[in-house]
């Protein structure tokens, strides 16, 4: 039975094994001359990965505590936004690949004293925490690299927290991942928590990608059944970029967290393709279709708003992770991020296309926000 499953699943995940990296990602840590770099990008880290040795630092395992730390990324000056430039293998070159040059592990204490001054020095519109969730098949390394991508290429400029959880970083840990996503919901809450609470913030968004969503769906549940799913009052954005979540799930879970959240949608997403016959043909959330009027006017009742990235160019084949390798759309949710109105569209009507809407986004108070660009991103729903 086991080889079975075994043969089952290589079979359904064949078209995407041309993606995954022969060799896992680690952090080897070197420097990087300021001659060479665009920029750096200082990162926190809370986690329920086992710690491990260098250059590893934070395993697949599991551990029964959070773990924190400290990162420091640089950004390689030919840098073109959209792109996650890394090495094959090894350091790479600093002038060519996003280079790791510092990482500090951290106590609970250290950590919010550091955070709390990092908030504490910058302007007043400045003090937001960025909270990540990456998605499956992600090592460590792998969600710091690309979380200090989009924090680059978005232009945020608060405080990035990455929340790491203990995937092991294997196409075929599908199954593990998905319990080690389930297993983290108490200590992302906990993080979450105690960033409003002991840390004090101007806001707090989340930013959730893949299985990452669910994690982050299941947390806000629990939070909101304790009686504070705002955090306080604290939680701006929740953002969901191509959700690894079942559609009939994602609407009992609404029916319990019931706040706005935006979701980055896809209808040509491999990997939530796979995802869908894994787990017996059921729809996926990141894959909704703009043909599926019914569906998207359900979920616009429960507050939620949903943008679509079908028409978007990707750079790889799976189309999963068009969030952040578009450069288009990593900025517009920089750009929205800056606005302090959060990520909501409430002007646009059904079908319209961001390029269409005046050269902009409507925010959430109906003004229109001038962007730069201009792209194939069509809004589906414009929420509550």
């Amino acid at each position: 039975m086991a080889e079975q499953f075994r043969i089952f699943v290589l079979a359904l995940l064949a078209p995407l094994a041309l993606a995954a990296c022969a060799t896992p990602r680690t952090l080897e840590i070197s420097q990087a001359p300021a001659v060479d770099v665009a920029g750096k990008v200082e990162i926190y880290v809370a986690t329920t990965r086992e710690p491990s040795a260098e250059p590893v630092y934070f395993s697949g395992e599991r551990v029964t505590k959070l773990s924190f730390a400290r990162l420091d990324i640089t950004v390689p000056r030919n840098h073109k936004a959209g792109e996650l430039e890394l090495p094959d293998s090894g350091p790479g070159d600093p002038a060519k690949h996003f280079t790791a040059t510092h990482i500090q592990r951290l106590d609970l204490a250290p950590v919010i004293a550091d955070v709390r001054r990092e908030i504490m020095r910058r302007p007043a519109n400045q003090r937001d925490v960025l909270v990540f969730v990456h998605g499956y098949n992600t090592n460590f390394a792998d969600a710091a690299y690309r979380f200090a991508q989009i924090v680059y290429d978005s232009g945020f400029k608060g405080v990035p927290v990455l929340f790491t959880w203990p995937s092991r970083g294997e196409l075929l840990a599908y199954p593990y991942d998905r319990e080690s996503a389930y297993f983290s919901r108490d200590f992302l809450e906990a993080n979450l928590r105690g960033i409003t609470r002991d840390i004090g913030p101007g806001r707090m968004d989340i930013l959730a990608h893949s299985m990452g969503t669910i994690l982050t769906l299941e947390t806000l549940r629990q939070a909101a059944i304790r009686g504070d799913g705002t955090f306080g009052g604290k939680l701006r954005d929740v953002m969901l970029a191509a959700p690894d979540v079942d559609l009939d799930v994602f609407k009992t879970l609404m029916h319990v967290i019931r706040r706005p959240v935006t979701v980055f949608v896809s209808a040509d997403d491999r990997a939530l393709d796979f995802s869908k016959r894994f787990a017996g043909d059921k729809t996926r959330l990141g894959a909704v279709s703009a043909k599926d009027t019914e569906t998207i006017a359900a979920l616009e009742k429960q507050g939620v708003r949903i943008i679509d990235l079908s028409e978007v160019s990707s750079h790889g084949g799976l189309n999963h992770d068009k969030f952040a390798s578009s450069p288009r759309v990593v900025q517009l949710i920089g750009e929205r991020l800056r606005q302090d109105k959060g990520i909501g569209f409430a002007g646009p009507q059904f079908g319209d296309k961001l390029g269409d809407v005046a050269g902009g986004v409507v925010g959430t108070v109906g003004s229109t926000v001038g962007l730069v660009v201009t792209a194939p991103i069509t809004i589906l729903s414009g929420g509550r």
